[in-house]
């Protein structure tokens, strides 16, 4: 046997298509109402998430969410209180770890100090039973997949960081496991590195057959390497499907703000047309698209990006147009951030290129526009 490696990602979704005509269509993994508490204290919650083959899927959530907690139940070193977990339809709830066959990256990539690369990525198939002359092989193929082939006879102490976190990959991953789990592997990384790790791992699962799931709190790395998103708080999902649909059109505040930092308007006394709904934002009224419900007289919620703001003196035509004056100012090298205050109401945050910056100062007084259809309504 050998490392299931297409040479590019089309290659890739040519061979899942040609096996999804032999395999079972079921999802590889699905967690069917899965709960589990310490304590007091719910970490899951009815949980249902199903993982398709071929996905990259990334658990989403801030501390505390039950991201890891669904990944180690996945793994089966978390036993869920009620529900089931299910490989190919088979329930796998009660399976030990070690006979789920499932590839297991740690956070802190929990390798053998005394073993060399080459060595650490062996274990498994040394563990396993396979003969030399495989595991050789295998060792060689998957180093080369990382690119460590160079690196194979050093041991941990003498690699970086993104070099030990490559080894954790290719140890879960020599051994041909239909999933991989990723527990925040990247998070100990400084920025620079952690960037180019994430262009290799995406780039990676292209060229394999692998499903992989990843779990994280940083939203940049999860819009940017996920096909499919599944965002988490107390325990619960409150919002999972492609990424940029969640980005695009978030369901919940809780989702348009931790998502991407959207603004957060808080609208009175809504006001219902054929199409539109206006509602009271300070002194102004603001007309939003609505999506839920909503009753006349009412509050709503309407969500507005960052890059969505616009800065001017003038104002643009066909937008809505507040005054305000500019608060804070951050020059983040290629873009401008910062903040601005509108009379009545806590100041907005807006984020915006650089080069398409108008000259302003912190205390100017300017005029803030957005397009009515980039204001998202959202639930509470």
């Amino acid at each position: 046997m050998s490392l299931r490696i297409s040479s590019s990602p089309a290659a890739a979704a040519r061979e899942a298509r040609a096996s999804s005509l032999t395999t079972s269509s079921l999802p590889i993994v699905e967690l069917e109402q899965v709960s589990k508490r310490y304590g007091a204290a719910a970490a899951l919650q009815n949980l249902s998430v199903a993982v398709d083959r071929g996905a990259f899927l990334t658990f989403l959530g801030p501390s505390g969410s039950g991201k890891s907690t669904a990944l180690m139940a996945v793994a089966g070193f978390v036993t869920p209180d009620s529900g089931r977990i299910l490989l190919e339809g088979r329930d796998i709830t009660s399976v030990p770890p070690e006979r789920r066959g499932f590839g297991v990256v740690f956070q802190g990539y929990a390798l053998f100090p005394h073993m060399t690369a080459a060595q650490n990525v062996a274990y498994p198939l040394r563990a396993r039973g396979e003969s030399q002359a495989v595991t050789n092989e295998k060792v060689r193929r998957v180093l080369d997949l990382v690119r460590l082939s160079k690196l194979a006879d050093r041991k941990p102490a003498d690699l970086s960081g993104g070099q030990q976190q490559r080894v954790a990959i290719a140890r879960a991953l020599v051994f041909e496991p239909p999933l991989l789990l990723l527990d925040e592997p990247m998070s100990a990384l400084d920025r620079k590195l952690r960037g180019e790790l994430q262009a290799e791992l995406k780039e990676l699962h292209g060229r394999l057959s692998t499903t992989f799931v990843n779990v994280t709190h940083d939203q940049e790395e999860a819009l940017s390497l996920s096909s499919h998103l599944v965002v988490l708080s107390n325990g619960r999902v409150v919002q999972q499907g492609a990424p940029l649909d969640i980005y695009d059109r978030p369901e919940t505040a809780f989702v348009a703000e931790f998502v991407g930092g959207a603004n957060l308007l808080c609208l009175e006394e809504i006001n219902l047309s054929e199409k539109l709904a206006t509602g009271r934002f300070g002194g102004h009224r603001i007309p939003f698209i609505p999506r839920h419900p909503l009753r006349q007289g009412e509050n709503a919620i309407v969500a507005v990006r960052q890059e969505s703001l616009s800065l001017t003196e003038l104002g643009v035509d066909g937008r809505l147009r507040l005054a305000c004056r500019v608060t804070s100012l951050q020059n983040v090298g290629s873009s401008i951030r910062g903040s601005v205050s509108v009379e009545h109401v806590s100041a907005l945050r807006f984020a915006m290129p650089r080069s398409q910056a108008p000259s302003l100062r912190e205390g100017d007084q300017t005029t803030l526009s957005w397009a009515v259809e980039d204001g998202v309504h959202v639930r509470c």
